[in-house]
């Protein structure tokens, strides 16, 4: 009997904790059901309130250069162009120099250093971006006005690029805050991808003779160029959806202008700017809409960032 006794409580404590698990399964499956429902939704609310430029423009909303509120005309393309322009002229600049700070962190500099740096990039990601904008208004928008535009106007006037009033708001300024903005990120996600390659790599490259910056450059770099990638994509998404300092320096203008010196607009800029102020029904839809369409970049993005960074941890550690 106490043999008998001895088998059965282990059996029912087994198929207690099972059903423990499935309990606790069955509650976390909730949580994550309900961001997946709350994603759901707000594309549904977006969807809902984009109804009637969607049934009046269709897809030429996407392709007109007009906007304008008091004929009920809306088009989206300048604040389209604006949006990828500063996302672009926001990498050209960050990536460089983002990439180039997570090689020195996470290979070259002493662990104490790197981890102290690595500490203040986080900090500055935490940075509201009103902060930013302000500190823009103030410094960056006078530099660029009395000196960075009117030399490269001097040296470069021959260029479509760079013609056109030296305000010190426009096109690069915007680029160049949200270079700041994204840099932190960049070095963050790609430190994290390159400490992700397996050591035994850097250790058999040492050992065929190669230096510590051709091991790092030929060897950790490549193979976690997905990771890498993936920061770029996050650092895009960022850009592409910041509001605050974009509209403090870009001069919000409707148009679209070949000049990267010249005012212009962004998605995220001219929602915030008009959505209290619409006056019509047209005008608040095309506004949703607008964030319809930024909603669906970001997503498309963030998503493609996520699973190239997932793809480059997998990489490591079944090497690893």
């Amino acid at each position: 009997m106490a043999t008998h006794a001895a088998i059965v409580r282990p059996t029912i404590k087994t198929k207690s904790r099972l059903g423990g698990d499935e309990l606790a399964k069955a509650f976390t499956f909730l949580f994550a059901a309900l961001i997946i429902a709350l994603t759901l939704l707000v594309v549904w609310q977006l969807w809902l309130g984009s109804t009637p430029t969607r049934e009046k423009f269709g897809f030429t909303f996407l392709t007109s250069q007009l906007w304008n509120p008091v004929t009920d005309e809306f088009g989206a393309l300048p604040f389209i162009y604006g949006t990828v322009l500063t996302s672009l002229l926001a990498l050209l600049i960050s990536v460089p120099l983002g990439v180039g700070a997570a090689i020195y962190l996470s290979e070259l500099a002493l662990p104490k250093l790197s981890n102290s740096l690595t500490f203040l990039v986080e900090l500055l990601a935490a940075v509201p971006s009103v902060i930013f904008g302000l500190l823009a208004i103030f410094t960056l928008v006078p530099l660029m006005r009395d000196y960075v535009q009117p030399g490269l106007k001097q040296a470069f006037g021959f260029s479509p690029l760079f013609t056109g009033p030296a305000f010190g708001v426009g096109y690069l300024t915007a680029g160049i805050i949200l270079a700041v903005m994204t840099f932190p990120f960049i070095i963050s996600v790609s430190r994290e991808a390159l400490m992700a390659v397996p050591r035994e790599q850097r250790e058999a490259a040492l050992a065929l003779g190669a230096t510590k910056w051709e091991s790092t450059w030929q060897i950790v770099v490549p193979f976690a160029r997905l990771g890498i990638m993936g920061s770029v994509f996050l650092g895009l998404a960022r850009a592409l959806g910041e509001t605050m300092a974009v509209t403090m320096v870009i001069g919000n203008d409707p148009k679209i202008h070949a000049s990267l010196i010249s005012p212009g607009y962004t998605i995220a800029a001219v929602v915030a700017n008009e959505f209290t102020e619409a006056s019509g029904q047209m005008h608040a839809s095309a506004l949703v809409e607008l964030g319809l369409v930024l909603f669906a970049l970001t997503m498309v993005i963030n998503g493609l960032a996520q699973v190239m960074i997932v793809l480059t941890t997998g990489k490591g550690s079944a090497k690893a």
